[in-house]
C-alpha cells in the first residue's frame, strides 16, 4: 500500500491518525490536501510523498489522482467535501472511500451507483466508526432474521469529539432527526423518540434517543430493512436540550452563528488524546423483529471510536487495493460482509436472543 493510496485531509485529526497507522504498517501512502504549510510539516515527519490540492482544483485534483487505485477521503463537512471528490474519482477511475456518517452524502453516493458501475469504481463512504460497526451488526441482524421488517440501532461511545466530527454537528444543527420508514427516510423532530438499551459487558441499561444517524442510510441499502432508527445513549436532560434547541433551529441556520461556531470549533477543539484513545471501549446494539412477532438481539464491544475507525478505515483500503472493490455504491457490510468489524482487534459480538 504505497501512493496507489491517497489520503485526502491527512492532516486532519482522524487522517492523520490513519496516516501514523499506516506508516507504522510501513506503508507510504501520497498525502493531499490543501494546506500546504501543514502537509509538507506531515509529510516530512511521515517519510511520504505530498501533493496541495484544493477540491475546487479539478483538473490539479485529477492529475493526483490519476494513477492511484483509491483515495481515502477524510476532509469534512463532507456534505461539502464528498461531491467534487467522487466526481474526480469517476473522472480517474479510483475507487472512493471517506469516513462520513452523514446520510446526505450515503443517499447522493448511491444517488451515482449507476455511473460508478460504468466507471469501474467502487463509492464506499463511511469506512470507520460511522458506520462500520452498526453496518456489520445490521448485516448480522438480518442474517439471524431475513424476514425482519424493522431495526432499530444504537450505541454508547465515548465519542470524544474531534475538529472535523465538531464541524459536522455544527452543520446540522437544527436540522432535526431522520428515520427511515416503509424504505423511505423521513424528517422526524430531534430526539423524538426514547428507550431504555441493555449494551452488555457489565454495562447497566442506559437510556438513549433516537438521532440522524448514516444507518439511517446505509442499513437499508445493506439489508433492504424498510423501518429503521438508531438510538445515541444520553441522559435525559440532553434529551430535553436536543429538543428545546429545535426552536433555535432558524438561528442556527444562519451563516454568521454557523462561522462563528466553526471558529469555536478551531480554536478550542482538539480531539481525544492516545491516553483516552487507549482507556475507553464504544458499544453497539441492535434489534431486528418481524411482523409476525420474529425477533434477534445481538450486540459489539469495540475499541474507542477513533480507535476502531483507523481499523476499519485500513481494512477497507487493504481490500480495495488488493482488488477487492465491488463496483458501482457499496456500504460496508454490504461489500464485505457482517463480520469486517471483527478485523478490528478486541472486537467482540454475541447474539442475545
Amino acid at each position: 500500500m504505497s501512493e496507489d493510496l491517497v489520503v485526502y485531509g491527512s492532516y486532519g485529526y482522524t487522517g492523520s491518525l490513519i496516516t501514523e497507522a499506516l506508516v507504522d504498517r510501513g506503508y507510504a501512502p501520497l498525502l493531499a490536501g490543501r494546506d500546504r504549510d501543514r502537509l509538507s510539516d506531515q509529510a516530512i515527519q511521515a517519510g511520504c510523498e505530498f501533493e496541495v490540492v484544493a477540491l475546487d482544483e479539478p483538473r490539479v485534483l485529477d492529475m493526483v489522482l490519476e494513477d492511484a487505485t483509491a483515495v481515502l477521503h477524510c476532509a469534512g463537512p463532507f456534505t461539502r467535501t464528498a461531491a467534487p471528490m467522487v466526481e474526480a474519482c469517476l473522472r480517474t477511475g479510483t475507487h472512493y472511500l471517506d469516513i462520513t456518517g452523514e446520510i446526505d452524502v450515503f443517499e447522493a453516493a448511491h444517488d451515482r451507483d449507476s455511473d460508478a458501475e460504468e466507471a469501474g469504481v467502487m463509492l464506499l463512504p463511511g469506512t470507520g466508526f460511522d458506520v462500520v460497526p452498526t453496518d456489520c451488526l445490521a448485516a448480522h441482524l438480518h442474517e439471524r432474521l431475513p424476514d425482519a421488517t424493522e431495526l432499530e440501532l444504537a450505541f454508547e461511545a465515548d465519542l470524544g469529539v474531534s475538529p472535523g466530527t465538531a464541524k459536522t454537528a455544527v452543520e446540522q444543527l437544527g436540522s432535526g432527526g431522520k428515520v427511515r420508514r416503509d424504505g423511505r427516510i423521513v424528517g422526524v423532530p430531534s430526539a423524538h423518540a426514547t428507550r431504555r438499551v441493555d449494551f452488555g459487558w457489565g454495562t447497566d441499561d442506559r437510556h438513549a434517543a433516537a438521532i440522524p444517524w448514516g444507518d439511517v442510510s446505509t442499513a437499508y441499502h445493506t439489508t433492504g430493512i424498510p423501518n429503521v432508527t438508531v438510538y445515541m445513549s444520553m441522559p435525559p436532560s440532553a434529551v430535553r436540550w436536543q429538543r428545546a434547541a429545535a426552536y433555535l433551529s432558524p438561528v442556527f441556520g444562519l451563516d454568521p452563528v454557523k462561522q462563528f461556531l466553526q471558529w469555536l470549533v478551531d480554536t478550542q477543539v482538539t480531539g481525544p488524546d492516545a491516553n483516552e484513545r487507549a482507556n475507553a471501549e464504544s458499544y453497539v446494539w441492535g434489534e431486528a423483529r418481524t411482523d409476525d412477532g420474529g425477533r434477534v438481539v445481538s450486540r459489539v464491544r469495540c475499541p474507542h471510536t477513533y480507535t476502531t475507525t483507523v481499523e476499519t478505515a485500513l481494512a477497507v483500503a487493504e481490500r480495495a487495493l488488493d482488488g477487492d472493490a465491488p463496483t458501482g455504491f457499496q456500504t460496508p457490510a454490504g461489500a464485505y460482509g457482517p463480520d469486517l468489524i471483527l478485523d478490528v482487534p478486541g472486537t467482540e459480538r454475541e447474539d442475545v436472543v
